[in-house]
């Protein structure tokens, strides 16, 4: 009798041995998975990134679009998600890189020197990238010597590139006196079939940033 308990003893022991091992090892390899989910980390192309913007003129509302060809980047980091990447990301536009596509070439100039021109500090636009935990974005922008907040909007496709899109009110940065200024100066071509020059003061700003997962 002594003897078959000693047996089923050490069948216990051995089942109980061979089962905290296979615990240990699956213990083991779900650390290591767990481990490199939590190595991937998303970081932002920064030659990827483009600004454009959209504004309006006449009482019709007709939209003038453009864009900056140069975006200096800084402050960049890794984050767990594309999001967070961004998040701090700050940025600083020549204005002089302002670009609207106008076939007569007379556009650009206009602009340079009768909004821009108008505006304090008029050499770069510049800003911070903003996130919260809740994935909402924004970017801080300061412009004419004021700093304001724009709420951003985003989709992200399968290939972590993120559009974003926002509404950018210039009364929000004091400066109006620019839109009456450029308004002046266009007062023909942005003149509509009403007969009233108009320039408004609301201008659509969209980015596309890449993101690469380390």
């Amino acid at each position: 009798m002594m003897k078959r308990i000693n047996l089923l003893a050490l069948g216990m022991l051995l089942i109980l041995g061979s089962s905290c091992k296979q615990a240990k090892k699956e213990n083991t390899e779900q650390q290591k998975e767990s481990k490199e989910i939590m190595s991937d980390s998303f970081t932002l192309v920064k030659d990827s990134t483009k600004v454009g913007f959209t504004a309006y003129k006449t009482t019709e509302k007709v939209p003038v679009g453009g864009q900056f060809k140069d975006i200096n980047i800084t402050n960049t980091k890794s984050g767990a998600t594309p999001l967070e990447a961004l998040n701090g990301t700050e940025f600083s536009i020549p204005v002089s890189s302002l670009f609207t596509n106008d076939p007569t070439g007379t556009r650009d100039p206009k602009l340079l020197k009768f909004f821009f021109g108008v505006l304090k500090n008029t050499e770069l636009i510049s800003g911070i990238f903003k996130t919260t935990a809740d994935n909402k974005c924004s970017i801080d922008v300061t412009l004419n010597g004021e700093t304001s907040n724009i709420p951003l909007e985003y989709t992200m496709d399968s290939e972590n590139k993120i559009t974003f899109k926002g509404v950018m009110d210039l009364a929000n940065w004091n400066a109006l006196d620019a839109v009456t200024s450029i308004n002046k100066a266009c007062k023909e071509l942005h003149t509509g079939t009403d007969g009233v020059s108009k320039t408004w003061s609301d201008v659509a700003v969209q980015a596309e940033v890449q993101l690469k997962k380390n």
